[in-house]
């Protein structure tokens, strides 16, 4: 078997090749005559290409290209990468399809990503810097379709929750008569944590006038897609749902519930009576923490050692007492933050900590090398409380009673209006509230909820009225059932 180079690699191309029933199936509705053309933006080892002969596919990987060559022989096969070839062409086409690459903005960056965002951004469609390659793949690949062109795409599940894919779906229903989503929940690609939907999208050049959804539990072979479930509405979508799908997974009478409690004026989201953000980062969490009977035995003074949540599994369920941090003290946890202050002054044993082999290796670091002086670790806070980022069947949210810091491994809490909060926060476990953090937060890997500090803010409080209007077993059922869509509760 061929090596791939490291700039090549599976991970940092975003390359993971689709299987075959669903590749036959997104080109057999899109290709509907001998004549189309088909286009495929990042076709990999020709696996699009192959269903259809007169195709073209864009491949940076040089090994994937040669092999696309040889699976599809009839296929115009180009090597480079995609957003330099569709500024220059000149060629349209009828047809799009394929599964393009997913690397994270992380990765997607620099030149390459400046590229893809203006050539977007010329199109209609406006990204952040923070948006996954397969957006923009999708909107230039429009681009290049003829008037009434159609395309069918392997997508992220993203496209109901992130924030990016809003653009996206924008960019579609202004440009293409009809959108549909396929929401598949049994994972097509077994092997990933990154579930995948279907995108189908006909008659560009058109508008459409809302998003057809359909949801399924498992993906079926077929030259057609199959019957949309619903066809959401663009207002509700945008303005209700905050550019979510993903709240359209649940019963109607759910989503009636939820929005009446939105439009409820009694109705609070956590941002209004608090602030959520990210704990601190030190730069080397290994040197700046720790353990009790190393600050003894090197003689740091308890004045420069502050007691911090360094880990979210440490978290305890309701509170974090005194007693708590005794117990992480009696096990000897690497607990105790150095904490160093601009211009303080700094006896000899934490000067010889800070000169020790550890303090010059950790000075490397990133972060300590961009701060002046590279020692002090910054934003460290006392937060009211700390909540679990990542969860799996709830998102915890404890009381700082102990007043310790913590890491960025937790969200840090800081109440603004401590009477609203006293009032509201006994809901926190209640069904409502628990649904509203899945609907707030988004799917990760391995079946984890996660809570972004905005996504957090939003968290919903309902009203007396809404609360006496719900149905506990319903709300659980809802709560059960978007646990199932991220994999938890399989």
């Amino acid at each position: 078997m061929m090596e791939t180079s490291p700039e090549y690699s599976q991970k940092r191309s975003g390359a993971y090749f689709t299987p075959g029933d669903v590749s036959a199936a997104l080109v057999a509705w899109v290709c509907r005559k001998r004549s189309d053309r088909l286009i495929d933006p990042s076709c990999g080892d020709g696996q699009f290409l192959a269903f259809h002969a007169n195709s073209v596919g864009i491949e940076q990987n040089p090994i994937s290209a040669h092999r696309a060559i040889e699976r599809a022989p009839g296929a115009l096969v180009h090597e480079g990468d995609f957003f330099t070839w569709a500024i220059e062409t000149r060629e349209r086409f009828e047809c799009a399809a394929g599964n393009p690459p997913f690397i994270r903005y992380q990765t997607f960056s620099g030149e390459l990503r400046r590229r893809a965002l203006d050539f977007c951004f010329n199109l209609g469609a406006h990204f952040s810097g923070l948006t996954s390659s397969w957006a923009p793949f999708i909107v230039a690949t429009a681009g290049l379709l003829k008037r009434g062109g159609r395309m069918a795409f392997v997508v992220p599940a993203e496209i109901g929750h992130a924030p990016y894919a809003a653009p996206l779906l924008d960019y579609l229903v202004e440009s293409f008569s009809t959108v549909q989503i396929v929401a598949i929940r049994k994972k097509l690609f077994p092997t990933l944590s990154e579930d995948c939907w279907l995108l189908y999208a006909d008659g560009f050049g058109g508008k459409a006038n809302a998003i057809d959804l359909t949801v399924v539990d498992n993906f079926v072979p077929e030259r057609a897609p199959p019957r949309p479930t619903m066809r959401v509405d663009l207002e509700e979508w945008r303005t209700v749902w905050n550019r979510r799908l993903r709240p359209y997974l649940l019963p109607a009478s759910i989503r009636s519930l939820y929005a009446a409690a939105l439009a409820d004026p009694h109705t609070h989201r956590l941002s209004d009576f608090a602030t959520v953000g990210i704990g601190y980062v030190s730069g080397d969490n290994d040197f700046f923490h720790l353990k009790p009977s190393d600050a003894k035995r090197l003689h740091i003074p308890s004045a420069f050692l502050q007691p911090s949540l360094r880990k979210g599994r440490a978290m305890p369920d309701k509170k974090i007492t005194k007693a708590t941090v005794d117990g992480w003290k009696r096990n000897d946890d690497p607990i105790l933050l150095l904490r160093l202050e601009r211009d303080q002054e700094i006896p000899v044993s934490v000067k010889n900590y800070l000169n020790s082999s550890a303090g010059h290796e950790a000075r490397q670091g990133y972060k300590c090398r961009n701060r002046a002086p590279w020692y002090a670790v910054p934003d460290v806070q006392i937060p009211d409380f700390m909540m679990s980022y990542m969860a799996g069947r709830n998102v915890n949210l404890v009381r700082n009673a102990a007043g310790i810091s913590c890491t960025n491994s937790v969200h840090s809490v800081q109440l603004r209006n401590r009477r609203l909060a006293s009032k509201l926060l006994p809901q926190w476990s209640s069904p409502f509230v628990k649904l509203s953090c899945e609907l707030e937060g988004h799917a990760l890997g391995g079946g984890m909820l996660k809570l972004e500090p905005r996504e957090a803010g939003r968290v919903v409080f309902p009203s007396i009225a809404t609360i006496q209007k719900s149905n506990d077993d319903e709300l659980e059922d809802a709560i059960g059932s978007l646990q199932r869509w991220r994999h938890y509760a399989d």
